[in-house]
């Protein structure tokens, strides 16, 4: 069969495509700009379209289907051609389910950890040889691609986004997969653009519990109490399993875990991570991984790309680079980092990036978000305010929301460079929070500025 991916570029819909090719589908694509490393894996496989744009020519009758990404607008005119020829138009999560119905289908949902869980798993998985089907929203160490199809693996294990389906499907993703087992980590107010208050973001983890299938298992934080509510309030004929965060210490900048089995030295730290961890556990056992063989696995996970990412280590200071960019994880990152490195100083700069933080009536969910640090850096830039068609903020306005008087804001990326490369790194813990990249911040010249 032959699929053709409209917006093929992103970094799910390229990794999709990559899993199909090596499934023996033939692929085609379009999109009007492709960037790094989307470009290059996709032109190793022969994948990249000749040229950026969108050409209707490209889609013919012939097609099997189309994969549709979010990247698109409704009026695509390649979209517009095939639904004038009447072909079969699937969303990413539509298509995952398609490939994926005859499989015993694990979702891991919940505003944070959803990766790193999902990685967990993966990475246990994989240290026991024991194959299995996946979706998961980074890179990881020992995989080729973010997304792996096959026709004869027993499980799929699925990173359950609640953001939009597509242009044309504005369902969060994770209603789409119909899970037989679930997890959820815990709900914080997210993606206020589409969600605009509380209790519809809430409403969308409940439709969540009961897609689950009849009969299914659903791992739930027992310490979020927006979880237990949805799971106590449910009637759906499931069975459920709580976790919270297991015990725990730290010895000389390193986590150790206490379990049946005796103490674990861990090389991932923090308590959301723990408790990420517990959940991965429970998962596993569902799948047919016992505790011990669990803890040997375990003991060897990094991290997930990009998720307190470790880029830089000396006796004297440390460099960590993190994906957070939600309050409610980067206050849990914040206070990890600190817990684990009490005798550092912490600096912490978190850039203002997505929608929802930019956004001048969401600020407020950042109050204390950055209480752990010792330094405290705020880092936005009003193009980027712009771009979004936000209501303008001030430097003012987001030291009154962190509620941190000390707090220090910069909207140039020079002025923030240059303050940031005057600090003093000596018996320092540096953390960088970010979706995006502090307006093209040198990470090597920084690493070399630790050095000094």
């Amino acid at each position: 069969m032959r699929i053709h991916f409209i917006a093929i570029g992103g970094s799910a819909m390229h990794n999709l495509a990559l899993a199909l090719h090596h499934k023996g589908f033939q692929i085609t694509g379009s999109d009007d700009a492709i960037f790094e490393p989307s470009k290059s894996r996709l032109a190793n496989h022969g994948l990249l379209p000749e040229e950026m744009g969108w050409f209707p020519s490209k889609i013919t009758s012939d097609l099997g289907a189309i994969i549709l990404g979010m990247h698109a607008k409704e009026d695509n005119p390649e979209l517009l051609k095939a639904q004038s020829l009447g072909l079969k138009i699937y969303s990413y999560p539509e298509f995952l389910y398609e490939q994926s119905k005859d499989k015993t289908r694990v979702v891991i949902g919940g505003s944070h950890g959803k990766t790193t869980i999902t990685s967990m798993i993966l990475h246990v998985m994989n240290y026991h040889h024991q194959p299995v089907d996946f979706m998961v929203g980074a890179q990881l160490e020992g995989f080729d691609t973010m997304v792996h199809l096959t026709k004869e693996n027993e499980f799929v294990v699925l990173e359950g986004d609640e953001y939009l389906t597509s242009p044309i499907d504005l369902r969060p993703k994770f209603h789409l997969y119909k899970p037989n087992i679930a997890l959820l980590s815990g709900i914080a107010w997210d993606h206020i653009n589409v969600f605009p208050t509380f209790e519809i973001y809430v409403e969308q983890f409940e439709i969540f519990i009961e897609s689950m299938t009849e009969g299914g298992a659903l791992i739930y934080n027992e310490e979020d109490e927006a979880i237990v509510k949805l799971v106590n309030k449910s009637t759906h004929t499931i069975k459920k399993f709580p976790y919270k965060t297991p015990k725990y210490s730290i010895e000389n900048e390193k986590t150790i875990l206490d379990t049946s089995l005796g103490k674990i030295p861990l090389a991932i730290f923090g308590h959301h991570n723990l408790q990420n961890l517990e959940g991965a556990r429970w998962i596993c056992l569902h799948m047919g991984i016992g505790e011990e063989d669990f803890y040997e696995a375990i003991s060897s996970f990094k991290g997930a790309s990009k998720r307190l990412e470790k880029m830089y280590e000396t006796t004297k200071n440390v460099l960590f680079k993190d994906f957070a960019h939600s309050p409610s994880k980067v206050k849990a990152t914040t206070q990890s980092v600190k817990e684990q490195y009490v005798q550092k100083q912490l600096i912490a700069c978190l850039e203002l990036h997505t929608y929802s933080s930019l956004n001048a009536v969401f600020l407020k969910e950042y109050e204390n978000a950055l209480d752990s640090a010792d330094v405290a850096i705020v880092f936005y830039s009003p193009d980027a305010v712009a771009i979004k068609r936000l209501e303008s903020i001030s430097e003012n306005q987001i030291k009154l929301a962190f509620k941190r008087d000390d707090l220090v804001v910069f909207t140039n990326p020079i002025d923030f460079k240059q303050y940031l490369f005057s600090l003093d790194f000596n018996n320092s813990a540096l953390l960088m929070m970010s979706s995006g990249n502090y307006g093209n911040l040198d990470f090597e010249e920084l690493k070399s500025k630790m050095k000094d």
